[in-house]
């Protein structure tokens, strides 16, 4: 039997895949050979670190050939037995559309004409009858991996040429740190995360104690990084540098590297953080003169912690009482935190942690902040970093990860802009649709500024009409949200009069449709992308992996059934539309993805045919790097000297400074 191989790229990883007679037979992590660029070296008290050669993908990465053929694949399309297009909207019984039966009755097959013409049809009646607001979309927020196939690319192309009902997106990964963190030190244009850069080395070289507080970098993979950081840990152990574990439960990272596992009561985080500052603030053991010159607004904090406004001291024991750790662990942790340089591994970019997630995570983020402040935030060993993300890395080759813009818009001679101003709300979505009028604060992920956070939304918008049609494109709400069956009495409500599921799977939401589009998989078509390369509020995320590794993912096999990539998917409805020509400008995904690759800095390094038949590039490094450790620039007063291009103080004469500016 003859074998080939195709390198393609995931969620969790590069991955070079094995086919036999048209059917992939495994799936390895992609190794680097002698052609590709030299991988880093650091070099610390006589000891030198470098990674493998090769990508350390997540482990879920090397079932994709189980996802592939998985028994849920959706094969056809399909259209709901008792949905008759030609009843009247809410109509029930034989001839109607009987929404109260979605989720309930079965499918039959349909060939793809009469999938496109039924659903392009209901496009048109809905946005002739009402008005393009009426039809509203939305994509959960990941997807399978491409630049070009993900949602920032066909999907939102399509959307916005024919104008649709946008759905904002609640910041889900960054609540607390989104909320609450960047109102005490700025960084909104990264959802509150801070910078990583270099922070790899900066604490192999001065760090003694890491705090993992709410930080499970071994079960979140630093973003889409894969197990790279895993490695990055066990350095720190080996190094000598103690790591302690602040979660409700021993998490994986506690499992493999802690040296200490204390255990709160879910939810009380804010007050064992305040316990800690207690304890400095009594002993005087915190950074006096980086509170004097580099923080504002520390005398009122003080007087909170102390008690002095409200009469409630924040002592051990009053933490204690409210966290179920000991006020003896409490005061312990505060001195061994005080008396070393201390990493706040604190929940952020990789290792995220579940409590930013949750009630009232803004209190917490803002004290994880608070703290580290308190003991000189960006000094040598001194940091908030997450331990997934932060070795040496060559940002001067630009390459766009799949969050930067629409990304078709990148290419395209005429960029597309919806035309529609109305919005829904994630998390309320079942609400305005069942019970309107809706309205919310923020701008959905607010990293244009902080204001954005303040800006109020109504649904529907005076004038406008309420939506009519939904189009969910990939993934389930009604397994990651909460309070999911308010979702399907949406769903089943003859106030959504279409509702289309455009997936690769069955999922829960897919059977409440009325017509489901079969896609196929990454694996199933040609695509271009940077490994963990997510761009827009995440930039320089591909710190997160050991190598920058940009992909032609090349299609390994063709799609299952009569599944299409989404592409071509919505080329078909284009057509039926009468906008094909201004979606697709001419171009096949092949032109897409050349175009994309010339937009790029890749031209400057390898030829497109030979970047096309390899399937990947891996980025050299900067010759004679220097590090530019996170926030040392804001410690030793002098202008931003990270790559952090999104600070919107850098190259003014403002930029030493940090703050919640806009």
């Amino acid at each position: 039997m003859a074998e080939n191989t195709f390198v393609n790229c995931t969620a969790g990883g590069p991955i070079r895949v094995h086919v036999e007679d048209g059917v992939i037979t495994k799936v390895r992590p992609l190794v680097f050979d002698e052609t590709d660029a030299p991988s880093w070296t650091i070099e610390v008290d006589g000891k030198k670190y470098t990674p493998p050669r090769k990508s350390c993908v997540a482990t879920f990465t090397l079932t994709e050939r189980a996802r592939v053929y998985s028994k849920d694949r959706i094969l056809y399309p399909m259209k709901r037995v008792d949905f008759d297009p030609k009843g009247a909207p809410g109509s029930t019984g034989p001839g109607g559309r009987n929404p109260q039966n979605r989720g309930k009755s079965p499918y039959v097959r349909i060939s793809w004409e009469e999938a496109f013409d039924l659903v392009a049809g209901e496009m048109k009646r809905i946005r002739e009858t009402y008005g393009p607001e009426a039809i509203t979309s939305r994509a959960s927020s990941h997807h399978n991996w491409g630049n070009l196939g993900y949602r920032t690319g066909a999907w939102a192309r399509f959307f916005n040429l024919i104008g649709f009902t946008d759905i904002l997106d609640n910041p889900d990964s960054w609540e607390g740190w989104h909320w609450g963190a960047t109102h005490a030190y700025g960084f909104y244009w990264r959802l509150g995360n801070p910078e990583h850069y270099d922070m790899l080395e900066d604490t192999l070289r001065h760090t003694d104690l890491i705090i993992h507080w709410g930080n499970d970098a071994d079960s979140t993979h630093g973003i889409y990084g894969g197990n790279e950081s895993a490695l990055w840990r066990y350095w720190l152990k080996e190094k000598g540098i103690r790591q302690i574990i602040i979660d409700p439960y021993f998490n994986y990272t506690g499992a493999a590297v802690g040296d200490k596992w204390i255990s709160y009561r879910p939810g009380t985080t804010g007050a064992l953080a305040l316990g800690i500052a207690y304890v400095w603030l009594t002993e005087g053991t915190y950074d006096k003169d980086y509170v004097a010159s580099k923080t504002v607004g520390f005398e009122e904090f003080k007087k909170y912690v102390l008690g002095e406004d409200d009469g409630v001291p924040k002592t051990p024991e009053w933490a204690a009482a409210e966290t179920d750790v000991p006020a003896r662990t409490i005061i312990a942790l505060a001195r061994e935190w005080a008396s070393h340089r201390t990493c706040l591994a604190g929940g952020t970019k990789g290792g995220e942690g579940g409590h930013c997630r949750q009630a009232y995570a803004t209190e917490h983020n803002r004290l994880m902040v608070l703290l580290q402040a308190m003991q000189g935030l960006g000094k040598p060993g001194v940091s908030i970093w997450g331990t997934a993300n932060g070795p040496p890395y060559n940002h001067t080759l630009d390459f766009p990860g799949y969050a930067s813009g629409i990304n078709y818009n990148l290419m395209a001679s005429k960029p597309i802009t919806n035309p529609v101003k109305q919005r829904l709300y994630r998390l309320t979505v079942p609400e305005a649709i069942l019970d309107p009028p809706v309205e919310w604060m923020g701008e959905g992920f607010c990293g244009a500024s902080l204001e954005q956070q303040f800006t109020k939304f109504v649904y529907p918008l005076p004038g406008h009409s309420e939506v009519k049609m939904f189009y969910r494109y990939g993934g389930a709400f009604l397994s990651t949200m909460t309070e999911t069956n308010r979702w399907v009495r949406m769903y089943q409500s003859p106030k959504l009069e279409f509702v289309v599921n455009q997936d690769c799977w069955f999922s829960t939401e897919t059977r409440l449709a009325d017509v489901i589009l079969p896609a196929c998989t990454n694996l199933e078509r040609n695509d271009i992308s940077e490994y963990a390369s997510s761009g827009g509020y995440s930039l320089h995320a591909s710190g997160s992996a050991n190598h920058r590794v940009i992909i032609y993912q090349q299609k390994c096999i063709e799609p299952l059934g009569e599944s299409k990539s989404d592409y071509d998917i919505f080329c078909g409805l284009a057509e039926r539309l009468g906008v094909l020509d201004e979606y697709t400008e001419g171009n096949t995904m092949e032109d897409w993805i050349e175009k994309m690759f010339y937009k790029s800095d890749l031209p400057k390094y390898i030829d497109f045919e030979e970047f096309k038949t390899k399937g990947y590039f891996l980025v050299p490094q900067i010759p004679d790097y220097k590090p530019t450790p996170a926030l040392r620039w804001f410690y030793e007063g002098r202008p931003c000297d990270t790559p952090d291009f999104s600070n919107p103080k850098r190259g003014t004469d403002k930029a030493h400074e940090l703050g919640t500016y806009s």
